[in-house]
């Protein structure tokens, strides 16, 4: 059975696939941009890819039309404030029109709860989602979750930052409403089941872990699974737009996607009960069960997947393989070359570059430069990284995008995310003689960006330099 899994490269679908291919299926992987693939070489032998971007219509006539089932977890909500919606409405149209041209008998959506009688925006959407893909010539299932709470997970980030940081919280009302968060774990488990089940065809359902908490709950329960002292106080005069700017600089998530959240926020979130559980033998996980779950993977440097290695969690718009030319002329470069006694070690230590290990010379600037950046609107460097040592084309990396990790060529390129009058590559590749070359090149926009770059120069020259000296030690 041939199965596509559109946002292959999303949070979900790099878990999903794990779980499809351990149950036999044939899996094509459709993601936007084939140089963004981060999945690790056990699981790209084992499945196809297809480029497709479904926020344009598909040439149908190139697409494959011999697939037996489909998973759709495409989202836009993190793009936009306004006009998400429409992205999501334009999205499910052209998935639903190449659906129907081919073979397909089964298509899966995940979808938020959508019981209260005043909907936010962001689940309007995911409903409006939900009735256009059953207009399609198959059979559909709709899988409603609330908060999805694993390692890597927004939720699961936001609620991290927010306990871990803060030993008082001055929550706004919203801090009450309620919600039924369920483990990731839990997710992947109802979605590789329900495929082909023949008994939930054009269904709809609501999953949920056994927890019905308000948000307070879920912040103090946090703190109780990770030995913290917490106090959150709830305060009614806390507006939409306050709260956003509150998640968006106190946490790594973007405004877009801040104030989103905070829209649903206002919104209960609760599940109607079924029976699917019992029908699929599915044991549901206790949300500080979950919690104690993320940080055992997290502890072993095993997070599989995280919403900040998404394309929209950043700046970067386009497509990747746009940026991996590094333009040569009209910019600004500050070149280092050493000689290497270990290429190894030197290369281990580029591939762990960024998060927790720093940026090996003068990280205090870099911090620095993370919170100028989140002042003026732009990511900051809370992102990190999402494994110590491994790396691929796409993650986030602190307030940078990770173009181009080819080990075996030995060269790591990235692209600064970070609000600046200009464009921005650093590059690190080890030569055939053994000689770290790395490079960082500045593409001005108009006068300001040229005086950006003036006004900075001694600045990089010393942390260029020392950061360069300090890879290669030995």
């Amino acid at each position: 059975m041939r199965i596509l899994l559109t946002g292959a490269s999303g949070y979900i679908g790099k878990r999903l696939v794990r779980r499809l291919i351990e149950q036999k299926y044939e899996v094509i992987c459709a993601v936007r941009d084939l140089d963004r693939i981060s999945l690790p070489d056990s699981i790209i032998n084992k499945v196809s890819f297809l480029e497709i971007d479904f926020l344009k219509p598909p040439d149908l006539d190139t697409l494959p039309k011999d697939i037996d089932g489909a998973f759709y977890l495409i989202h836009s909500m993190s793009q936009s404030i306004k006009n998400f919606s429409d992205l999501e409405a334009e999205a499910a149209r052209n998935f639903r029109d190449y659906m129907n041209l081919t073979r397909v008998e089964h298509v899966v959506y995940l979808s938020g709860i959508v019981n209260s009688e005043e909907l936010s925006k962001h689940l309007q959407s995911r409903k409006n989602v939900e009735n256009s893909l059953a207009e399609g010539n198959y059979n559909y299932t709709v899988l409603r979750a609330g908060i999805i709470v694993g390692s890597g997970s927004a939720s699961f980030e936001i609620i991290r930052d927010l306990t871990e940081k803060m030993p008082l919280m001055l929550a706004p009302k919203w801090a009450l409403t309620k919600s039924q968060p369920i483990a990731v774990r839990n997710v992947t488990e109802f979605l590789s089941m329900i495929i082909f089940e023949e008994k939930c065809y054009n269904q709809r359902y609501d999953i949920g872990g056994p927890d019905i908490l308000t948000y307070k709950d879920m912040l103090l329960q946090y703190a109780e699974v990770r030995g913290l002292k917490r106090k959150v106080i709830s305060i009614p005069i806390m507006s939409t737009r306050l709260s956003s700017y509150w998640l968006f600089f106190v946490t790594a998530v973007s405004y877009k996607l801040a104030a989103n959240l905070v829209d649903s926020m206002k919104v209960e979130v609760v599940g109607k009960e079924n029976n699917l559980a019992d029908q699929f033998g599915i044991e549901l996980i206790p949300y500080k069960q979950a919690i104690g779950m993320a940080f055992s993977r997290i502890e072993q440097n095993y997070v599989v997947s995280t919403w900040k290695d998404s394309m929209i969690s950043g700046r970067l718009s386009k497509d990747v393989h746009e940026f991996i030319q590094v333009p040569q002329f009209g910019v600004y470069r500050d070149v280092q070359e050493k000689k290497i006694i270990n290429p190894e070690t030197v290369l281990n230590r580029i591939w762990s570059i960024g998060g927790e290990t720093g940026w090996y010379y003068a990280t205090w600037i870099w911090n620095i430069r993370g919170i100028l950046d989140k002042l003026s609107g732009g990511i900051g460097i809370r992102r990190g990284r999402t494994n110590l040592h491994e790396i691929h084309a796409g993650d986030a990396l602190d307030f940078w995008r990770v173009l181009l990790a080819d080990k075996k060529k030995r060269r790591l390129l990235l692209y600064a995310e970070m609000r600046l009058p200009g464009e921005a590559w650093l590059e690190f590749s080890i030569k055939e003689d053994d000689t770290l070359r790395q490079v960082a090149t500045y593409r001005p926009k108009g006068v300001l960006g040229r005086w950006y770059w003036y006004m900075l120069m001694p600045f990089h020259f010393f942390i260029f330099k020392g950061m360069a000296n300090r890879i290669v030690r030995s």
